[in-house]
């Protein structure tokens, strides 16, 4: 997974994206979600990584099966308000 972390005024913003969605874009109807360099593009790291990345995130996006079924097994988000977009998955959370 490839996982890009930035300081904000607002706190930790986390994006981590599975490796073979960066620069793709998914569509489905209205919805369409482009994965792009400038935003998800960071380091490859492993799951572990991710975990603790998503523990101290306020902000989180995540794009891709493999990251998206990381984050509901690891509860940081519920399956029920995950997007399905063409072939991938897509999630996000803010902790308040």
């Amino acid at each position: 997974m490839i996982l890009a972390e930035r300081s904000t005024d607002e706190g930790l913003l986390v994006a981590v994206c599975d490796d073979d969605v960066l620069g793709e874009t998914f569509e489905d109807g209205a919805v369409s979600l482009t994965v792009t360099e400038e935003f998800y593009g960071g380091e490859e790291v492993d799951e572990q990584a991710v975990i603790e990345s998503l523990a101290r995130a306020s902000v989180a996006n995540i794009v891709g099966r493999e990251a998206v079924e990381l984050a509901i097994r690891e509860g940081f988000v519920d399956e029920a308000n995950v997007l399905d977009v063409d072939s991938t998955r897509h999630a996000q959370f803010l902790r308040m």
